[in-house]
């Protein structure tokens, strides 16, 4: 029996099993299709919005007031690319209000419309994350028209032919285009980001879809930051001569951006320079190692999964973005596993042994989310000192 708009709708998900969510439209006028996921973390909204590895995903958050603190200059992570290389739409229980905060210059709605986010509100978002818990993430489209005129059997036709994202190379989209330096460090009060003293070491950063806070983390530890393209060679990123290596977070499938990738990780991994990968990066660190990784039904996104690090035996709780994970029975013999998730006991790090090559699948930047993991990049700079006295 074909659906029927309530009346007052302005914004639908439609879903590619024919199921239709009907609400408040906000942010960008228009439709967009990707798969949905839901994130549990109750802050952070904007730093989520803005990091690449969202790119072709529409994100339900689970926490019902979105949108309180609105939205500023300063909590946007994406570094390179156009908007459309991270979320393409955003679902809210209740209807973003006006924001009360002091460093806010903008209204979520506001802001979502400058940057082409399709935003639907009023829907029942225990239901949707339930669901996406029992079935996994759909295929769907999000769409917005304030008279309220929707063509519903087009859009599930829409979000039934969309190709989804396994096989999908999106880092080369997200990544930049050239090189660049950056200098600025983490966040601090009353300061505001820090600009650190004279660099003790040179790191380059591949950005298959970097978010800035790696990169701040990475300065606070005495970095100089090149950042590089994705598609850089081993060659290339040697011949700068660094005393680390970062493979940054990003989106889409890890073995489809592997075809590239992958053979230079492999060489980075046997040069003898500290190499850290981080959620992406450490998806095709591990095929790089003679690994293989597997789609998730429901993925990890939120601010509040607690991993544990098998090398201190201390709990963390830390942000996590990812749909793909490492199978960690194909790991070889000479990688050891460092963390685990303990929402699902999937991996969550590995480091080989006997070299200076680890990688977690959470993000010890955070932003959002708390600081329990920066102490990775503190271990990634004593990796670099070693290799210095070396």
């Amino acid at each position: 029996m074909p659906q029927k708009l309530l009346l007052g709708v302005t914004g639908v998900l439609a879903l590619a099993d024919g199921r239709v969510l009907q609400g408040i439209g906000c942010g960008q006028i228009g439709q967009a299709a990707g798969e949905v996921c839901f994130n549990t973390a109750m802050s952070g909204y904007q730093e989520i919005l803005t990091d690449p590895s969202y790119m072709a995903q529409i994100v339900a958050f689970t926490f019902p007031h979105i949108g309180n603190v609105g939205t500023n200059t300063d909590d946007v992570e994406q570094v390179s690319g156009s908007a459309a290389t991270a979320a393409r739409g955003a679902i809210f229980r209740d209807i973003p209000t006006q924001p009360a905060n002091w460093r806010a210059n903008s209204d979520l709605d506001g802001w979502l419309g400058r940057r082409g986010v399709i935003g639907l509100a009023g829907v029942d978002t225990r239901a949707l994350t339930k669901s996406i818990r029992e079935k996994g993430m759909p295929h769907g489209v999000i769409a917005h028209d304030p008279e309220g005129r929707f063509d519903l059997d087009a859009l599930i036709a829409e979000a039934r032919a969309w190709p989804g994202l396994e096989g999908a190379d999106l880092a080369r989209e997200a990544s930049c285009f050239q090189p660049f330096v950056w200098n600025e460090g983490l966040w601090s009060w009353p300061k505001g980001y820090e600009k650190p003293l004279g660099p003790r070491y040179e790191v380059v950063v591949v950005d298959y879809g970097v978010k800035r806070n790696i990169l701040r983390a990475l300065a606070s530890i005495g970095a100089r930051v090149t950042v590089v393209p994705a598609a850089t060679t081993a060659g290339e990123i040697l011949a700068l001569r660094p005393d680390g290596v970062l493979l940054s977070n990003g989106p889409g499938d890890p073995a489809a951006t592997g075809e590239y990738a992958v053979p230079e990780i492999r060489k980075l991994a046997t040069s003898g320079t500290p190499l850290f990968g981080i959620c992406l990066g450490h998806q095709m660190l591990a095929l790089a190692l003679g690994a293989r990784t597997r789609k998730m039904e429901q993925g990890h996104h939120g601010a509040n999964h607690p991993v544990k690090d098998l090398t201190t035996g201390k709990v963390e709780i830390v942000s996590m973005n990812h749909g793909f994970t490492v199978d960690r029975e194909t790991l070889p013999p000479a990688v050891k596993e460092t963390h685990v998730s303990l929402f699902d006991g999937t991996n969550a790090g590995i480091a080989v042994e006997g070299a200076p090559v680890f990688s977690v699948q959470h993000h010890p930047e955070a932003s959002p989310g708390p600081k329990d993991s920066l102490y990775l990049f503190e271990r990634f700079a004593g990796m670099m000192d070693r290799g210095r006295a070396a």
